[in-house]
């Protein structure tokens, strides 16, 4: 797996990786992780296609994504009191 593209963010970390023929797209925030995979062979103009999916209406849904898995991680977190 070779690293093709990192897109800091001050709400999440974004990498493109490309691996398999396909590129993986992975999103950090603090300890959570969202990746989506798209094979390469669907992207027409390469890793720039890529760019293409990754506007901003996209990455409001997967900000607000993350924060329902910080909540849920929360919950399961507070029901076994670790």
């Amino acid at each position: 797996m070779r690293v093709v593209a990192e897109l800091p963010r001050p709400d999440c970390k974004i990498t493109i990786f490309s691996m398999n023929m396909k590129y993986i797209v992975k999103f950090e925030q603090g300890i959570l992780e969202q990746t989506y995979k798209l094979s390469e062979i669907d992207m027409l103009d390469g890793v720039n296609s890529v760019f293409q999916i990754l506007d901003e209406e996209f990455i409001a849904t997967v900000i607000a994504r993350f924060r329902l898995m910080s909540e849920d991680f929360r919950a399961a977190y507070q029901r076994h009191e670790y």
